[in-house]
């Protein structure tokens, strides 16, 4: 069993930055690919971005790539989101998940364990 707690989110201008930290409960946290995802308003939760858990290996969703930075580190049982470069369409509820597998997957429906969410508000 997985709990996992997001922290972080805040309403933030256009261009500005946010981490968000997802704390882990577990002994086994460095086993589970992590992934964040997003739900905006009237809109179906999407992928954001994913580390893997045997090699640190990232992916992103293309609308991020180059401004968000997805990290964990395994000691503190916590995975991050680095977002710069804010824009409002970034403006959802942030979650973090975790799978178990070789590889982290860009569906929702691959992971396990989630979060209870932290809302970001990317002003204009």
């Amino acid at each position: 069993q997985v709990q996992l707690v997001e922290s972080g989110g805040g309403l933030v201008q256009t261009g500005g930055s946010l981490r968000l930290s997802c704390a882990a409960s577990g002994r086994t946290f460095s086993m589970y690919n992590m992934g964040w995802f997003r739900q905006a308003p009237g809109k179906e939760r999407e992928f954001v971005a994913a580390i893997r858990w045997s090699d640190g290996s990232t992916y992103y969703q293309d609308s991020v790539k180059g401004r968000f930075t997805i990290s964990r580190d395994n000691a503190k049982n916590t995975v991050y989101l680095q977002m710069n470069s804010l824009k409002p369409e970034d403006t959802a509820v942030y979650y973090c998940a975790a799978s178990r597998g070789p590889y982290p997957s860009m569906s929702s429906a691959r992971y396990d364990y989630w979060g209870q969410g932290t809302q970001v508000t990317v002003s204009s």
